[in-house]
């Protein structure tokens, strides 16, 4: 029998987890179809009880309906329980469980492309305080990273999203980045500056030391402004598209019982698509 995942969200077009699964279910030879489904949060909660009324084995959840996901589950993972969100549910024995795979998505992308990214774990900069940010802080904190620096515009915003993690996260507003930026082994931009349509992310980037990575979440362009300035200066950079390829891994294990490879075949199949819809660029 076909087993059926597929995407949900507001708006789901845009979405390439389709096109992600699609290439590992033909190139497993399974079973299984990935499609989308355009899900308004007013019912979102119903929906993702009705999975197995409607045929879904499980599925993905975007924006903005992570947080109504969880709170439907009957059992959560660590991280989702930790964040308080899902954007992965599978059906077991009639229950329905959820994760959260972009904390995962992104310490596996920086393990596969960067040796020693993490150097001796003594801090990290992420800047924003969004749904991503939490994933990635809790991530790093999971990792054993001594500290991390969170910025954000909004002090306040930064500091109520330190405080559900503990002493490990130190809330810093955004105009004292430069500041903190010596004693980092990684930067990460959680913002949507740099994104296709939005500002750049501008910054002095001359603090960090020689060995410190910058990471960048947006891969709608693939080299962002703050990932160009970086590598010009010499700093070894992840883009986002491999965090995208990663979170997928999890889930497409939970619902097909095989794990996927992340292959340089597949992220090139991605780079193609974004090339042809015009977004590769800035």
């Amino acid at each position: 029998m076909t087993v059926r995942v597929c995407v949900t969200g507001q708006p789901v077009s845009y979405s390439r987890s389709p096109l992600l699964h699609g290439y590992w279910l033909k190139a497993y030879g399974i079973d299984g179809s990935y499609g989308r489904e355009e899900v308004p949060p007013e019912q979102a909660a119903g929906f993702y009880r009705s999975l197995a009324a409607r045929g879904y084995a499980g599925c993905n959840v975007t924006a903005p309906n992570k947080e109504i996901a969880f709170s439907v589950l009957d059992e959560a993972d660590e991280s989702a329980a930790a964040l308080g969100s899902a954007n992965t549910l599978w059906l077991e024995d009639g229950r329905l469980y959820g994760a959260s795979t972009d904390g995962y998505g992104f310490i596996a992308n920086l393990d596969a492309t960067v040796m020693g990214w993490d150097g001796a774990r003594k801090a990290a900069l992420v800047l924003g305080a969004g749904g991503a940010s939490r994933a990635i802080v809790h991530a790093l904190v999971k990792r054993g990273f001594e500290r991390v620096v969170l910025a954000n515009r909004t002090l306040e915003r930064a500091e109520a999203v330190a405080a559900s993690f503990g002493p490990a996260v130190v809330p810093l507003a955004f105009d004292k980045v430069t500041d903190v930026m010596a004693d980092a082994d990684i930067l990460v931009n959680c913002t949507s500056l740099g994104m296709k349509g939005a500002a750049p992310l501008l910054l002095d980037l001359s603090p960090l030391r020689p060995e410190a990575v910058v990471s960048d979440i947006v891969y709608v362009p693939l080299l962002t402004p703050l990932l160009k300035a970086a590598a010009e200066q010499g700093f070894r950079t992840v883009d986002g598209l491999g965090m995208l390829l990663h979170q997928g891994v999890p889930g497409f294990e939970r619902w097909f019982g095989v794990r996927p490879e992340v292959t340089a075949e597949l992220r090139d199949l991605l780079i193609s698509d974004l090339r042809a819809k015009g977004q590769l660029e800035a």
